[in-house]
């Protein structure tokens, strides 16, 4: 197959005019075989992109990227190597922190004779953690359509895999880069009763870590680093001792997601308990199944090691 010709590679963009991207193919590659995409409707696509594996990705966003008229993305030539990656040859445009005031109208321009306009982050889910929600706010008080076509997100796949509640959780972003701007919002996030999401960069993570451990005290949690890449590492311990951990050098590079388990209070219930503790006991010792277990629950060890005691003894009483 013969890929389409990629758009400018001037940095930063492509064209950005009325006429970008007339009669270019609609298309995109799948398997070694070149798909027309359906037409869609003018309007605001939001189009969660892969946050490693390119692999992650839907038809309906193919589809979507390849139909619509201009691709906003947060940085060329990282969108480009998706785009060409399935033959995509839509237009790119920046659309970010830095220029959104400037690149807004344009696009709401766009929107306003009829165009479709996909909107990507650079990994994930657009609007978290950039500054999209902007235009969409815009675009919605002008009556034009707003579609959102989901898929991956970093939040959500650290959350799942970390091995900690999930029935509540609050995503926090980026903590503040400055120790003691941190170690205040740190105590703010002290009080609320759910899972902790947060974003991390590897030259903070080690200080981060240990401001989470002084202000949360013995939480568990997961340090979830390049997920879904060659060199996915996910972490479980409690907050000091992944502080050590990777206070000690270990690897820091690639996107990190940092999950915290609530508090103890807002952990598993007691049946909770007894249940991951029965479990944890026919596969290892009784003091390995009470640290395995109140890690996962951020129960206190000396509690779990009582229910621990007390279903090995209920289980001998039921073999006797």
């Amino acid at each position: 197959m013969t890929r389409p010709r990629p758009p400018s590679k001037v940095a930063g963009m492509a064209k950005d005019s009325k006429t970008a991207g007339a009669g270019r193919p609609r298309r995109y590659a799948l398997a070694g075989a070149a798909i027309d995409a359906p037409p869609v409707a003018g309007g605001l696509y939001l189009v969660a992109t892969p946050i490693g594996n390119l692999r992650d990705i839907g038809l309906r966003a193919l589809e979507t990227l390849a139909a619509a008229d201009v691709i906003a993305c947060e940085d060329s030539r990282v969108t480009r190597k998706l785009t060409e990656h399935y033959g995509i040859a839509t237009p790119l445009t920046p659309y970010h922190e830095h220029n959104a005031a400037a690149a807004r109208p344009k696009l709401l321009a766009r929107l306003g004779e009829g165009q479709a306009v996909a909107l990507v982050s650079d990994a994930g889910t657009p609007l978290i953690s950039d500054p999209g929600y902007k235009l969409v706010r815009a675009a919605s008080l002008a009556g034009h359509a707003v579609i959102a076509v989901p898929g991956a997100s970093a939040l959500l796949t650290a959350l799942t895999v970390a091995g900690l509640p999930t029935d509540r959780f609050f995503f926090e972003g980026f903590l503040p880069p400055k120790q003691a701007a941190r170690q205040k919002r740190i105590a703010t996030l002290s009080g609320i009763p759910a899972t902790l999401v947060l974003f991390e960069s590897g030259p903070r993570l080690g200080a981060a870590l240990a401001d989470l451990a002084a202000g949360l005290g013995p939480r568990a949690a997961a340090v979830c680093r390049e997920l879904t890449k060659l060199h996915e590492e996910i972490r479980r311990d409690d907050l000091a001792n992944l502080a050590r951990h990777y206070a000690a050098g270990a690897e820091t590079r690639g996107e990190i997601v940092i999950v915290v388990g609530p508090p103890s209070d807002d952990a598993e219930t007691v049946d909770d308990v007894d249940d991951l503790l029965r479990h944890a006991l026919k596969r290892v010792s009784l003091k390995d199944a009470v640290g395995e277990v109140a890690l996962l629950t951020g129960r206190p060890r000396r509690e779990v090691y009582q229910r621990a005691l007390a279903l090995a003894k209920d289980i001998g009483d039921g073999a006797a």
